[in-house]
């Protein structure tokens, strides 16, 4: 992976509060991602949501949630994501924000494993690509899509697992315990089955 010196989100401001608060010799020669690695691109392949965090042009943030089964959010280069984006409530403010001002955040959490991962960049949004559309869409996920979001990747880094609560998803929950549901039938037929004599 391509590492570079953090300077995406430790602006000046940002050194002096970490200088004041006596934490910038921690930081000062920590890098970030810059490329898409095989271990971030496998993070992203079991994503079922993130929030994309996007800025009107005079810098009024606004923060929106995309959700779909793993696979939805496509690596499509060594620099880039995309996604098919659903028709949901038609406020379009990530949209019109993008049209303005293309500085975005993507910021990706695992509950079950701890885990976040947070990615500086740019995004774009096409529209009227159908093909495009087709082809980053989940097979089988009842969904439309409305147009596509391109995010080029600056920067990215993980963060330490400290106060993220563990959490699992109802349907990994449901499959574990039909597992185990199974297994306990069937260590019950094999006590039934030694008792029996049989």
């Amino acid at each position: 992976m391509t590492r570079r010196p953090v300077d995406v989100a430790f602006t000046p401001a940002v050194k002096a509060a970490q200088e004041r608060k006596q934490s910038r010799e921690i930081y000062e020669r920590m890098e970030m991602g810059k490329s898409i690695d095989d271990g971030l691109a496998a993070f992203i392949g079991q994503v079922r949501s993130f929030y994309l965090a996007t800025a009107s042009a005079n810098g009024q943030p606004y923060i929106q949630h995309r959700g779909g089964p793993p696979g939805f959010l496509h690596v499509v280069g060594e620099h880039a994501l995309a996604f098919a984006d659903f028709k949901g409530n038609r406020q379009f403010i990530s949209t019109g924000n993008l049209a303005e001002n293309a500085k975005a955040f993507i910021f990706l959490m695992d509950y079950a494993h701890r885990q976040r991962i947070k990615l500086w960049g740019t995004a774009r949004v096409i529209e009227g690509d159908a093909e495009m559309e087709k082809r980053l869409m989940p097979e089988g996920y009842r969904a439309r899509p409305e147009q596509v979001i391109v995010f080029d990747v600056e920067a990215w880094d993980a963060n330490c697992p400290q106060h993220i609560p563990q959490m699992f998803y109802a349907d990994d929950v449901q499959l574990a315990l039909g597992e185990r549901e199974q297994k306990i039938a069937a260590l019950e037929q094999q006590i039934a089955a030694f008792r029996s004599g049989k």
